[in-house]
C-alpha cells in the first residue's frame, strides 16, 4: 500500500484490556500505528473506513482446519477456503496435515507454503503430521505451529494408536503435539457391535465419550511424563472437560468447537448426516459442560475443524458418509450471536477466537488492536441479524449445518495485512496473505 495509510474512524474498538472505545485506528505499511478517539490530524494520504455502526475486532485466528489441497480439491482448495475464511471474518489459519499427499516432510510442507503464498487470502501455517516413521521431521521440519497426532478416527500412516508408539513422540524434542483423541481400539470394537445399523445417530455411540476420554487421558499422561507441550484439539466431552479442570498442566491447553458448544445428537433428527463428525457430536449435557469449562479458562480457545465434504459425499447412507462439515464462515456470527444472546461477552469471543491462540501457539503481533500488532481485523454488525443461507456459502462444499440459523456478528470489512481482502459482500482476490511465525 506504498505511504498510503489506512484508516477505520467511528467504529467501537475492543482494546486489549477488553474496554472499547469509540474512536479510530490508523494503519500502516500492515501495522497499526495509531489507535485513539481522535486521529483526524493525519495528513491527505489515507484510505478511510466509515466504520459507524460497526465494532472493530482482531482478525480471527483458525487454529484447526482441514483445506483439503493438495489432494483433495475437488472438496475444497486454498484459494476457495481462503475465500470462504475472508467472509467470515478469519485472517488466519492453522491447516491440518490429512492431504494428498500426507504433510509428513519438509518437501511436503515446502509444497504446501508455496500454493499458499500463491492462492491465499489470508495469513496460513501449516501443521507436519506424525507417523511411527517420521521422527526426524518431526522436530526439524520449519516453519510450522506444532505436530499433529491422530489418535483415532485415522486410517493408514496418519494413525499414531499405540502408547509405545506415541511415546518416542512425545519423548523427542518441545515442539507444540496436538492431538485429535481418540481411542481406535474402542471405536473398532464398538463399531463392530453396531455393523449394520445406518441411522447415523448411532456415530455418536460407537464413538463415545469413553473414546475421547481415553485417548486424552493417554495423551496427558505423556506429556506429563515428558513436560511436552500438548494441545487437545476439538475437546467434545464433559468427562474431559472435568479431567482438565482437575488435572491440567500449565503447558496443556484445549480448545472446543462451536459445533461442540451449539450441536447435539438431536441434530441427526434434523439433518442427518450433516451432523456427523468426529469426534461426534454428544449430548446437552456435554454442551453445558463444555460451555462452563470455556467460560472458566479450562478450555482455552477455539477452532472450527473447518473439513468440507461435497453434498454427493453426505448423501451416502451411513456408515458411508465421510465425517466432517465446513465451518469458517460461520464461526465468529455463532460465537458473537452467544454473545448477543448474554452466553458470553464480546471480548471473551475475541480472546477465544484470537488473542488466547496467538499466545498458545507463540504467533507474535497477532491477536491485539494496538500499535506494533499487525493490521489483521474484522468489523462486525453486532446491530442486525441475518440468516445462514446455502447460496452465501463461499466454501467449495456449498452447504452449512446452520442453515437457516439467524445470527448477528457477521463481518462487514475484513482486512489482512492492511489490505481490505472482503468488503460487504465484495472479495478482493489479489490480496495475498502471508506465512505465519510461530516464536519457539
Amino acid at each position: 500500500m506504498d505511504n498510503l495509510s489506512l484508516v477505520i474512524q467511528n467504529a467501537q474498538i475492543l482494546l486489549p484490556s477488553g474496554e472499547f472505545i469509540l474512536g479510530a485506528v490508523q494503519i500502516q505499511e500492515g501495522q497499526i500505528v495509531q489507535v485513539g478517539a481522535d486521529l483526524s490530524s493525519l495528513n491527505d494520504r489515507v484510505l478511510t473506513i466509515d466504520a459507524t455502526g460497526l465494532t472493530l475486532l482482531p482478525g480471527v485466528i483458525d487454529p484447526q482446519v482441514h483445506f483439503r489441497e493438495p489432494g483433495l480439491e475437488y472438496k475444497e482448495d486454498l484459494f476457495t477456503a481462503s475465500c470462504a475464511c475472508a467472509r467470515g471474518g478469519v485472517t488466519s489459519f492453522l491447516e491440518m496435515p490429512n492431504t494428498r499427499p500426507l504433510t509428513t516432510t519438509q518437501a511436503a510442507l515446502d509444497d504446501k507454503l508455496k500454493r499458499a503464498s500463491e492462492k491465499c487470502l489470508v495469513n496460513y501455517g501449516f501443521f507436519i503430521g506424525a507417523t511411527a516413521e517420521n521422527l526426524p521431521d518431526l522436530t526439524e521440519a520449519n516453519p510450522t505451529p506444532g505436530i499433529k497426532i491422530f489418535m483415532g478416527s485415522m486410517q493408514g500412516d496418519l494413525l499414531v494408536d499405540e502408547e509405545t508408539a506415541l511415546d518416542p513422540i512425545f519423548a523427542k524434542g518441545d515442539r507444540l503435539i496436538a492431538v485429535h483423541a481418540e481411542d481406535q481400539a474402542r471405536i473398532r470394537d464398538r463399531r463392530a457391535q453396531f455393523a449394520g445399523q445406518t441411522d447415523p445417530a448411532v456415530h455418536s455411540q460407537i464413538q463415545d465419550n469413553q473414546a475421547a476420554l481415553n485417548a486424552t487421558q493417554l495423551a496427558l499422561k505423556l506429556s506429563k511424563k515428558y513436560h511436552r507441550r500438548l494441545h487437545i484439539l476439538h475437546l467434545s466431552t464433559a468427562e474431559e472437560a472435568e479431567l482438565l479442570r482437575h488435572d491440567k498442566p500449565a503447558w496443556v491447553t484445549a480448545e472446543v468447537t462451536p459445533q461442540h458448544l451449539l450441536l447435539n445428537t438431536s441434530a441427526y433428527k434434523t439433518i442427518g448426516t450433516m451432523a456427523q463428525m468426529n469426534p461426534p457430536l454428544r449430548s446437552p449435557h456435554d454442551n453445558e459442560v463444555l460451555w462452563q469449562a470455556l467460560l472458566d479458562g479450562v478450555i482455552d480457545f477455539i477452532a472450527t475443524d473447518h473439513a468440507p465434504h461435497t453434498l454427493e459425499e453426505k448423501a451416502k447412507p451411513y456408515p458411508n458418509t465421510p465425517s466432517g462439515m465446513p465451518g469458517v464462515e460461520t464461526s465468529l456470527a455463532l460465537m458473537l450471536t452467544q454473545a448477543a444472546q448474554g452466553r458470553c461477552t464480546v471480548a471473551q469471543v475475541a480472546n477465544w477466537m484470537s488473542s488466547a491462540v496467538a499466545k498458545a501457539y507463540r504467533i507474535p503481533n497477532k491477536g491485539a488492536i494496538a500499535p506494533g500488532y499487525d493490521a489483521d481485523l474484522v468489523l462486525v454488525d453486532l446491530d442486525h441479524y441475518h440468516p445462514v443461507l446455502r447460496e452465501e456459502v463461499l466454501s467449495k462444499c456449498g452447504w452449512s449445518p446452520f442453515e437457516g440459523w439467524s445470527l448477528t456478528g457477521w463481518a462487514q470489512v475484513t482486512i489482512v495485512g492492511g489490505q481490505v481482502v472482503y468488503d460487504r459482500g465484495k472479495l478482493q482476490t489479489d490480496v495475498r496473505g502471508q506465512a505465519l511465525r510461530f516464536d519457539g
